[in-house]
């Protein structure tokens, strides 16, 4: 998912009122149904609503695609309408059998595509992200086809996410996020959270990487505040970030 679609602070961005009009044409079902994959599975961060504390499933998608709830309300009405969702018990959207599939089939392309920018055109992991969803919807399912092929049938994208849907929903119950990780337990970066380009660039510049080895040594998550020992050396890891690291615990 593009970087873009980060949940903006209070206020938004600066024009963002101009843009609110325009956001349920910027915005594709594909994208759409990117999005709740994302949110909905157990490793995600959408989880439906329990005792009311928890925010609407519409409100985290027009949170990550910047656009307003109208429309992103609007948007899932028409994908409920289309067979791509239904309506769980707490009005979250559920993707159905053929939203799920049409879902993976967007993830397992852009994942492919990360591959081919970072592996033959030399950008780096955080570059790849943004490239691939400007120019994923121009590959056809051929081509995409064709890609994983030359590619050697790559396992996982540049951020540690498996190409193989299956397989990703088979290992999520192997993974924690660093967050829930216990004081002195020591793990590995398996994956990096791509929705927050600004936090994307942060986990690199920081060399936090899928495969290197971590240990929690404090954790303080009334304040949202993690120390972690990484490379020989002691970081201060935010909420947000700890949240989106997703580590195989040692």
């Amino acid at each position: 998912m593009r970087p873009r679609r980060r949940a903006q602070p209070s206020g938004g961005r600066p024009g963002c009122d101009s843009l609110v009009g325009m956001a349920h044409a910027g915005h594709s079902v594909d994208e759409y149904l990117e999005t709740i994959y994302f949110l909905a599975f157990p490793i995600g961060e959408y989880k439906p609503l329990t005792g009311g504390t928890s925010p609407t499933l519409a409100s985290r998608v027009a949170e990550m695609l910047g656009v307003s709830r109208a429309s992103a309300g609007e948007m899932l009405k028409r994908m409920e309408s289309e067979g791509l969702i239904s309506r769980g018990e707490n009005k979250e959207a559920v993707l159905t059998k053929t939203g799920r599939a049409r879902a993976e089939k967007v993830v397992r392309k852009h994942r492919l595509i990360e591959r081919l920018l970072t592996d033959f055109m030399d950008y780096t992991p955080a570059e790849a992200h943004v490239h691939a969803d400007e120019i994923g919807e121009s590959f056809s399912d051929d081509m995409v086809e064709r890609m994983a092929r030359k590619l050697g049938n790559p396992e996982r994208c540049p951020h540690g996410w498996p190409v193989d849907p299956a397989f990703e929903q088979a290992e999520n119950d192997e993974l924690k996020a660093l967050a829930e990780l216990d004081e002195g337990q020591a793990a590995t970066i398996v994956r990096l959270a791509e929705h927050d380009g600004d936090l994307l660039h942060w986990f690199y510049d920081q060399g936090f990487e899928p495969g290197r080895e971590l240990r929690l040594t404090a954790a303080d998550p009334a304040a949202g505040s993690f120390r972690v020992q990484l490379n020989g050396r002691e970081e201060t890891v935010a909420e947000k970030a700890a949240a989106g690291l997703f580590v195989r615990p040692s």
